[in-house]
């Protein structure tokens, strides 16, 4: 099977498109990349997307039009994506750009991702799978995060491609024995680390549950000081961050944040962590704050909370991907605040691109729900079962009708390896 999956993250600065084989080899689920391609958004889109974001007020007019807008753009970036696929393709997948995460004393009460289908599958001709948030958090989850259920095949077992121990062996890199387990102690932990506009970790310590949930913000307040102060996007190559300096009173008040205290299942976005939630901690402290200053303690922000997570769970490696690992402030805040305990890794180590790895993972959710398989991970979101994800909208004949609950005779493939081989390894 192959897929176009299409991911516009929290930070809203453009469209990732993935295109991938998918081929099923009994409990083994091979990816074969085929394609990637980021199209970035222009000026007025991002802005319209912001019109739109808490704590902003908006009207349903508002809203209408901007999801017809997003459905037109998607459509675009869809077709570019088959386009890279040589004009085959059997399904898109389209999560649609989140303007608001409804949650409620500590629950998820429901979410509102924007970008009408309909007209990516009026462009392409292809069946799409949307909405692929609300099933989980009908069944009581988060909705979020959805990329664990990637993560924990991708680290299952040896599941490292191309990236070996320093003495040539994957075992020795992931711990030999079943579960990863080093010679008479415990499990290893392994963490996977999303830097988008907000910072997700995936942990895999096996035999223990999955667990996954948003830690905080990554890039969201980065980009909301780079815009206030210099009227830039995101703080490029972290020249703004490596400019100022880190200012302790600011940071002391923005790590008492009680989301950070909060126990798992849990979930965030900008409806939190926005323009507005840094100005009223900034009116807090004494005196101005230099702009620059202002990103620096952003960055430095995210990189303790990240960093606090990890040694919570005791992972001995972190693998990153998300458009936070560009920033080198950060990752090199996190370097050396995981150093003697966990190594920090790209996931292009992997053979999956960083900058494209959501993309990936909903290509996988996708896969999943044309084959009935549930995409969530209760352990993860919380939800009561696991969820069959998403809704199809056809394109000229009946989408599949995935069950909603996993076929009893098929538990679904245990692990995912990338596979960097010819078509014809990873038929369609």
């Amino acid at each position: 099977m192959r897929t176009v999956s299409l991911m516009s993250g929290t930070s809203y600065d453009g469209v990732d498109v993935a295109v991938a084989d998918w081929h099923r080899d009994g409990e083994t689920l091979w990816l074969r990349p085929v394609g990637t391609r980021g199209l970035a958004y222009d000026d007025d889109l991002r802005a319209a997307i912001a019109a739109v974001l808490p704590p902003a007020a908006s009207g349903v007019e508002a809203v209408c039009r901007l999801d017809a807008r997003l459905g037109q753009v998607f459509a675009d970036a869809a077709a570019v994506g088959l386009e890279l696929a040589g004009g085959r393709a059997d399904l898109v997948v389209s999560p649609g750009q989140t303007v608001f995460h409804w949650v409620d004393g500590g629950r998820a009460r429901g979410t509102l991702q924007l970008g009408a289908p309909a007209w990516i599958a009026r462009r392409t001709g292809l069946p799409v799978l949307s909405d692929l948030r609300t099933a989980d958090i009908a069944a009581g989850g988060q909705g979020a995060p959805l990329v664990p259920a990637f993560d924990a095949l991708l680290l299952a077992e040896d599941g490292r491609v191309g990236a070996a121990a320093e003495d040539g062996r994957v075992g020795a890199a992931l711990g030999d024995g079943p579960g990863g387990a080093t010679a008479g102690g415990p499990p290893l932990a392994r963490a996977a680390l999303n830097l988008g506009g907000i910072a997700n970790l995936t942990v895999v310590a096996p035999p223990a549950p999955v667990l996954g949930y948003d830690i905080g913000p990554a890039n969201a307040l980065i980009d909301a000081a780079t815009l206030r102060f210099h009227g830039e996007p995101y703080d490029i190559d972290g020249r703004r961050a490596t400019a100022g300096r880190v200012h302790e009173g600011l940071l002391a008040r923005l790590l008492a944040e009680p989301y950070y205290a909060a126990p798992p299942p849990k979930s965030t976005g900008k409806e939190l962590f926005h323009a507005g939630y840094l100005d009223r901690h900034l009116s807090a402290v004494a005196g101005p704050v230099p702009g620059d200053d202002v990103i620096a303690t952003v960055t430095e922000l995210t990189a303790r909370a990240v960093a606090a997570a990890c040694d919570r769970h005791r992972v001995t490696e972190v693998i990153a991907a998300g458009g936070g690992v560009r920033n080198p402030v950060l990752t090199g805040r996190l370097a050396d605040l995981g150093a003697g305990r966990w190594r920090l890794r790209l996931s292009d180590e992997f053979g999956v691109p960083a900058q494209a790895k959501e993309a990936y993972a909903f290509g996988l959710l996708g896969w999943l729900s044309w084959h009935g398989l549930p995409g969530s991970l209760p352990s993860v979101t919380g939800a009561a079962e696991p969820a069959v994800l998403g809704c199809w909208t056809a394109a000229g004949w009946p989408a599949p009708a995935p069950t909603s609950r996993q076929p009893a005779a098929d538990p679904g493939p245990r692990r995912l390896r990338v596979a960097p081989a010819p078509a014809s390894a990873c038929p369609r």
